[in-house]
């Protein structure tokens, strides 16, 4: 079946990482960032690991890791409609069917999502602008992607508390100016951090973004990995953000850690 029989007016299929992945976007509006793929590189699945992704958008780190990890189920929630419709047609693009499911939900009401402790990882990539920061976005995909309109991130991590099991998981990208907020929120539902990455934009810039994984009633104790840094000082992507590229378009098989 052609690929364009997947799409709706307004839409285009980009193909991505080295073309192992087709996804549908809409020509104008919201669209997957860098963010997306920082978030799905650094998560890290073992096998037997089942997933639920809190706001899954177009669904392109479900995707991902579909493809990537030889893995149990892939549950994407996600409460725009719109979104639930492209997350779902791009899953059957990409012949994902039988490992990623997307399901339209409210992460502020995590017991419409799943049955609790269902899961051994959680993630999110929430939105990083509080309600009454900034102008908001007329377009109404870009706002809800931007700002918290559908959820806190406290919501988000107390959604994903909910959903896992003892011992699972945690991960997500957040604005580094907001770092402490999110260590705070995730102690406070007996997440605890354990892996940390600042990401920063360039030498000598502030840190834009923080990758953080966290444990479901884990021990203390935290490991603050290297910085990343997406641009050389001259232009162009560093040779850490390319190696990401390739590592997602590689295959690979879970851990047993």
């Amino acid at each position: 079946m052609s690929g364009n029989s997947f799409k709706l007016e307004g839409e285009k299929i980009d193909p991505i990482l080295a073309g192992r992945l087709q996804i549908i976007q809409r020509e104008r509006g919201y669209r997957f960032s860098l963010d997306a793929l920082l978030l799905a590189h650094f998560v890290k699945l073992q096998t037997g690991d089942d997933v639920i992704e809190l706001g899954t958008g177009s669904g392109i780190v479900a995707l991902i890791l579909a493809q990537r990890f030889g893995i149990g189920r892939i549950l994407g929630i996600e409460i725009q409609e719109q979104f639930v419709s492209t997350a779902r047609r791009n899953v059957s693009l990409n012949g994902l069917a039988d490992k990623v499911e997307i399901r339209r939900g409210d992460v502020r009401f995590p017991e419409s999502i799943c049955l609790p402790r269902s899961f051994s990882v959680a993630l999110f990539n929430p939105p990083y602008r509080r309600m009454h920061s900034g102008r908001i976005n007329p377009d109404s995909e870009k706002a809800a992607a931007r700002h918290e309109i559908f959820g806190t991130v406290e919501n988000f991590i107390i959604a994903a508390a909910y959903a896992l099991r003892p011992g699972g998981r945690m991960y997500a990208i957040y604005p580094a100016t907001r770092l402490a907020e999110l260590i705070t929120r995730m102690r406070a539902s007996r997440i605890e951090p354990k892996r940390l990455q600042l990401v920063y934009s360039r030498p000598g810039a502030k840190a834009v973004f923080v990758l953080a994984e966290g444990t479901r009633g884990g021990k203390e104790g935290l490991e603050v990995l290297p910085p990343l840094f997406i641009y050389e000082a001259r232009g162009g992507y560093t040779a850490a953000i390319n190696e990401i590229f390739r590592d997602l378009a590689s295959v690979e098989s879970p851990g047993d850690d």
